[in-house]
């Protein structure tokens, strides 16, 4: 339990800095000079180390134990945290969002693969619970700085304070990590490291990047542009089009909550078509639905249908794949989804200035029906282990 309980603040570290730079910087930019659109190349830069990162968690694992890791990443981020706050130009933050990058994606692979090894299912959604909460706090401690007169460099140096304690807390936390079964990490070891295009290439794997970066796709278009599709197609208001946008998120933090007590009795491939449908359904409502009520009901069904996908796909991967690539597999399923977060939401916003918001439903739900398929044709695979609870 202690060994869990440093697992889970390992992920709330990781949610931590996520949102960040979106509560920061209506106030960064004006002080930085440049334009309000900046900040999606920072957010690219990031999202391109963390794929870069999860791309090599594989050749990282055979080297250093997944808490080595977890504290290197962790302390990384911690560093570009505090040159962010120290920062007075644009293009030091492009030259910080680099380690920014890779440090999330280290510990985010490194730390799926322990968990889908040697914990549960239900496990592994209240970690990914976890990061729901990181990601709450994180622009709770900037806007706490802010509504003091403090500064955005103040709202970055305490985060970057936390991560700090935080790797010192999973170094210190090594031996417990050690005592946990080695049975898994002993039959890795037994198998020659894969390349990148030999994980690639294995069954099933081309379906589950589709997975994952189609599902990243869907949650990251639903989360950034619901509230523009409320307040610009729908008519609400924007203090209440904001509101409704942070029903998502939180029917995915408190859906992932839940999605570890139904993992008690359900099995991953069961929560994951459970996902799929209340998606679908919540696509439906804001699709169809009339008035703030049905588009209400149909962020928060999204967001509680997006609860098990990702962690349950992730816990899957040693039955879809063996324990001695689960690792290699998680990596790149982990930059699959980078992929998708740093593409998709960028492309729908494109259709929507040039065509119109209210495409936004179709849109998800063409990220939907592909990823409905390709996890289909996964789970089919005749060397898939049994799937169990």
């Amino acid at each position: 339990m202690l060994l869990l309980l440093v697992i889970y603040l390992s992920f709330i570290s990781l949610g931590l800095p996520d949102g960040l730079l979106g509560s920061a910087w209506p106030t960064m930019y004006g002080e930085l000079g440049v334009p309000l659109s900046y900040a999606g190349m920072i957010s690219m830069i990031i999202a391109a180390g963390t794929t870069f990162s999860s791309l090599q968690s594989s050749r990282l694992a055979r080297h250093f134990s997944p808490a080595t890791v977890a504290a290197a990443s962790t302390a990384l981020t911690a560093v570009a945290l505090f040159g962010f706050s120290f920062s007075s130009a644009f293009w030091m933050l492009c030259l910080l969002a680099i380690p920014y990058g890779l440090g999330a994606g280290s510990v985010d692979a490194s730390i799926n693969n322990f968990v889908a090894l040697h914990y549960s299912s239900s496990h592994m959604s209240w970690l990914h619970c976890m990061w729901g909460v990181g990601a709450v706090i994180g622009p709770y401690i900037m806007g706490f700085v802010l509504s003091r007169g403090g500064a955005w460099s103040g709202g970055y140096r305490t985060v970057g304070a936390i991560q700090l304690v935080l790797a010192a807390v999973i170094l210190a936390s090594i031996p417990l990590w050690k005592q946990v079964g080695t049975a898994h990490s002993a039959e890795a070891a037994q198998d020659k490291p894969l390349s990148l295009r030999e994980t690639a290439a294995l069954p099933g794997a081309k379906a589950a990047m589709l997975v994952f970066f189609a599902y990243c796709a869907l949650e990251q278009t639903a989360g950034l542009w619901a509230s523009s599709y409320l307040a610009l197609h729908r008519g609400v208001g924007a203090e209440t089009a904001a509101f409704f946008g942070s029903m998502f998120f939180l029917g995915i933090t408190a859906g992932r909550g839940l999605s570890g007590f139904l993992a008690l009795k359900l099995n991953n491939t069961q929560m994951i078509h459970l996902g799929f449908t209340l998606t679908a359904v919540g696509i439906a409502a804001l699709l169809l639905g009339r008035g703030q009520l049905s588009a209400l009901a149909g962020l928060v069904l999204i967001g509680l249908g997006c609860a098990p996908i990702y962690p349950c796909m992730m816990h899957a991967t040693p039955t879809h794949f063996g324990a001695a690539h689960s690792q290699a597999m998680i990596g790149l399923q982990a930059a699959s989804a980078s992929a998708g977060v740093c593409l998709m939401p960028a492309a729908f916003g494109l259709l929507a200035n040039h065509i119109s918001v209210s495409l936004m439903p179709l849109y998800l739900l063409a990220m939907l029906l592909p990823m409905a398929g390709a996890y289909r044709r996964l789970t089919q695979l005749p060397n898939r282990a049994e799937d169990t609870v």
